[in-house]
């Protein structure tokens, strides 16, 4: 088969196609393709007959030839049987071009202006995304003009091009939700993910989200503003978001539950482990901007009288589903709050020592009322990553990390900013 040295859908869809006689049939409208692991395979082509408006699909191993003299069929017109675009095959006009994309080498979102093909052995890919001004000045057949006036004046009019197989569709519905693709997003940083999705449109944001992993999905989500996360979980459904919901650290997910009408956060939290929902619901009862709805419930503590053994053996369980593992808490049998102790007074301590000869006897601590700028004095003032939360009777309820403590005291801006010392 002949095909073009390199061929771009603005000018294919120009071209005229032929059948084996040289009758012409009509102009080309749209190209289908397939998708595969790296880059969509062309499998169809449609064309409009002359005086007719009904899109005719001809299966692309029947094109002889693709070229500047137009497409050639390999057999007559009238030999050609009904065709239908199958399930997952995606068309370019329809479904590609004028959409945002996800460029994940580059961490963004941007438009298809226009696509480039080449061929490779005898199949035809699409094999690059074009999102600079060369695209939108191809399609309105201005291209050549444009350069030639670059030229004139000595301006290099450089084409931006995106290979296929740094390309994410997060449109819903989308059946180009490529493995490779998903996994490169799924290892991006979690704030450069939110920065992603927030430059799409609520359906997009939650087809996005939902596409990928609920911990990973999460982490983004909790780097949003509020407004979004709700226009997110808005899109997502009941399912979809109690999963996601469910992997956020557990006051993020309580503040977005409490954002949420009565009758969603309800619905959401009763597709949830029993105990995961119970944890939300404890923390949406208090005020967001208090230490008892700014507090997370992963924490690590022990209790008193454990050798420095058994506390490392204990811990060694518990630490991957705490939020901090800077500090240990320890606590008594009715789990007041006794001391604390950081990970490097517990690796510097002998193994038969008492968790009680290492903890600082009086920690920092705030009630469950504490306003959040109190909060953040004391964090600052005492230089703490985290400080814990206890109630009336000095029982150990949670603890609130500095980034939750100084939020309200940063700008917004500078938020995704602060370095993520609690990441999971």
């Amino acid at each position: 088969m002949v095909f073009f040295a390199e061929a771009y859908f603005a000018g294919l869809i120009r071209e005229t196609l032929y059948d084996v006689d040289g009758a012409r049939l009509g102009r080309i409208v749209d190209v289908i393709v397939q998708p595969r692991e790296r880059y969509p395979v062309v499998t169809k082509v449609v064309f409009l007959k002359k005086g007719s408006s009904e899109p005719v699909v001809v299966p692309w191993h029947l094109v002889r030839s693709a070229s500047y003299d137009g497409f050639r069929l390999s057999m007559k017109f009238e030999k050609l049987l009904h065709q239908e675009i199958n399930a997952d095959e995606v068309s370019v006009r329809d479904r590609i071009i004028d959409k945002q994309i996800v460029d994940i080498s580059g961490q963004r979102v941007v438009r298809v202006n226009d696509l480039k093909f080449g061929a490779v052995g005898n199949e035809v890919l699409l094999t690059h995304v074009d999102i600079g001004t060369r695209g939108v000045l191809r399609r309105m057949n201005w291209e050549h003009f444009a350069l030639g006036v670059c030229r004139l004046f000595n301006v290099r009019l450089a084409e931006r091009l995106i290979a296929w197989e740094h390309v994410q569709l997060p449109h819903e519905g989308d059946e180009i939700h490529v493995d490779q693709s998903r996994e490169r997003l799924e290892h991006l940083q979690p704030a450069d993910l939110a920065d992603i999705a927030e430059a799409l449109n609520a359906p997009e944001r939650a087809a996005l989200l939902g596409s990928i992993d609920e911990e990973v999905a999460a982490d983004a989500l909790q780097e949003m503003e509020p407004d979004l996360q709700v226009a997110v979980v808005n899109e997502l459904s009941d399912e979809q978001a109690s999963d996601i919901i469910e992997e956020m650290d557990p006051d993020a997910g309580a503040d977005l539950l409490a954002d949420l009408s009565e009758e969603r956060a309800t619905a959401i939290l009763d597709l949830m482990e029993p105990e995961e929902a119970a944890d939300l619901r404890e923390l949406m009862q208090y005020h967001p901007e208090s230490a008892g709805g700014l507090m997370t419930l992963e924490y690590m503590a022990v209790g008193e009288g454990l050798t420095i053994r058994e506390a490392m053996r204990q811990l060694r369980g518990e630490a991957q589903q705490a939020e901090t593992v800077y500090y240990v808490y320890v606590i008594d049998a009715e789990e007041h709050l006794k001391g604390v102790f950081s990970l490097r007074d517990l690796i510097m301590a002998p193994g038969d020592f008492k968790v009680d000869e290492i903890m600082h006897h009086d920690p920092v601590r705030v009630r469950l009322d504490t306003q959040q700028h109190d909060i953040a004095h004391a964090v600052a003032h005492y230089n703490l990553l985290a400080v814990p939360v206890v109630d009336d009777h000095n029982r150990l309820q949670g603890i609130v990390t500095v980034d939750d403590a100084i939020d309200s005291v940063i700008p917004t801006a500078w938020k995704k900013r602060i370095p993520r010392a609690f990441s999971r």
